[in-house]
């Protein structure tokens, strides 16, 4: 039997629980793929799902602690935190408790994921700003995964990608002031040596897993005319990427280089910063995208949205990246070996 599959609820007043019961809730017509061959553990305040059910039943069975999750039969269960209990909603409101919600249910994530109980996580958006003000001292996600892994922030690469289009981010989400310093051969190399575990835990053969690096410089430094960056830093983490059998190409210039990846030239792209490489990812893959943390020693997927305050309660919001970053959690549970998830 696979192993179980944990769901933060992210900010119980976002669209996390909404999307939830969209998804998986029988009753309202759901039929996510493959809930009868896996535990699905969702972790928050039963109060934000009870919230959007009406008059439904609770789809899921209730369970008072996560150490076990590894015997549980297939289904849905739902673990609500001792510090949760008796929660109160407020649907689409931005709020530090909303905040506190989503960081105390990550936490109690973590325990199942490090122990290898739970064989992957999918995280629903939280709000970066209420997290804070709730006195959880991470910028989201990713750093918050990281320091429960004992890895620094650094040493996990950020992946988004779609059924066209992969993109992993050398840096993730500093000022565009501060990306040349950040560039680095050490970080330009892991993020490399991550995105091509990750194409291999997909199961993508020898030749068909290239690799596309983006310079930092407009046509990639135009050969050291407006910049160096490419020749000093980005070409030597490339060689020696390739040294270590990475099948992986450039600095080319990132205005040509999605296009050449969008029509199969390459099987994911290497962006300098965050919008280099989101842009074209979310003019791709919008509805779909899914995020993925490359590093962890567990499986991180998560939807490639936020919290959406303004369309809760709507039910017009897409489940299209939640339906996503499930199916690829669940590809990737049964390739925990593989160097996705330890290098």
């Amino acid at each position: 039997m696979q192993q179980p599959l944990c769901i933060t609820l992210g900010d119980p007043n976002g669209l996390g629980p909404e999307l939830v019961c969209r998804l998986l809730d029988p009753d309202a017509g759901a039929a996510a793929p493959g809930i009868d061959n896996i535990s699905w553990v969702l972790v928050g305040p039963a109060s934000s799902l009870e919230s959007h059910l009406g008059n439904r039943k609770p789809f899921w069975a209730p369970i008072g602690s996560l150490d076990h999750i590894d015997t549980l039969d297939p289904g849905v269960y739902l673990f609500e935190p001792e510090p949760l209990r008796g929660f109160s909603p407020e649907p689409g409101v931005a709020s530090p408790e909303g905040g506190r919600a989503a960081g105390v249910s990550l936490a109690a994530a973590c325990d199942p994921l490090l122990s290898g109980k739970a064989g992957a996580v999918v995280t629903l958006p939280l709000n970066k700003a209420m997290l804070q003000a709730a006195g959880f001292d991470f910028p989201g996600h990713t750093e918050f995964l990281a320091q429960a892994a004992g890895l620094k922030p650094d040493e996990v690469t950020m992946h988004l990608c779609g059924d066209k289009l992969r993109v992993s981010l050398v840096t993730t989400h500093p000022r565009l002031a501060d990306v040349p310093r950040l560039v680095t051969f050490e970080r330009v190399l892991r993020c490399l040596t991550h995105t091509d575990g990750f194409l291999r835990a997909l199961g993508l053969e020898e030749g068909s897993r290239d690799i596309a690096v983006c310079g930092l410089n407009p046509h990639a430094g135009e050969s050291g005319s407006i910049g160096t960056e490419e020749i000093e830093i980005i070409a030597p983490a490339i060689a020696e990427a390739q040294a270590r059998g990475i099948d992986v190409f450039g600095p080319y210039p990132a205005d040509t280089v999605f296009h050449r990846a969008v029509h199969g030239e390459f099987a994911a792209v290497v962006a300098m910063y965050h919008d280099q490489g989101l842009g074209p990812l979310k003019l791709m893959h919008f509805h779909e995208a899914v995020n993925v943390t490359l590093g962890l020693p567990f499986v991180r997927t998560s939807v490639d949205h936020g919290t959406g305050y303004d369309l809760v309660g709507k039910h017009t919001a897409s489940i299209g990246s939640l339906e996503a970053a499930i199916s690829l959690a669940s590809t990737l549970i049964s390739q925990r070996n593989t160097p996705c998830t330890s290098e």
